[in-house]
């Protein structure tokens, strides 16, 4: 009795010094981890700024798109002698220009 006594609680021992090694890495890593994390959400990789930056072009390639067709429709009201849409023909083309020159490769400054 006393040797299966002496062998449980050898086991018991051993197995519990496993845990408490774990546990106290845990401990001892979790500042890193919590550290790390903090960083990786307050930077921005490379491959986010792409997206982002992308998504910008297109928005920007999406409403030039929406302004051609206004201007053509104004355009064509213009040649009828509406001098309303002559106006607004001029307006749709000045921020057509503004934002194709503002859409440029490289990105913009925040």
């Amino acid at each position: 009795m006393q040797i299966a006594r002496l062998l449980a609680l050898g086991f018991a021992a051993l197995a519990l010094q496993g845990c408490l090694a774990k546990a106290a890495v845990s401990v001892v890593t979790a500042p890193v981890r919590v550290v790390s994390k903090g960083v990786d959400l307050a930077t921005t990789s490379q491959s986010e700024a792409d997206e982002k930056r992308g998504r910008e072009i297109r928005k920007q390639e999406e409403r030039i798109g929406e302004l051609d067709r206004e201007y053509a429709k104004a355009m064509e009201r213009c040649g009828e002698g509406d001098d309303e849409a002559c106006d607004r023909a001029q307006t749709i083309r000045a921020e057509i220009k503004a934002l194709a020159s503002s859409n440029s490769v490289e990105p913009k400054s925040d």
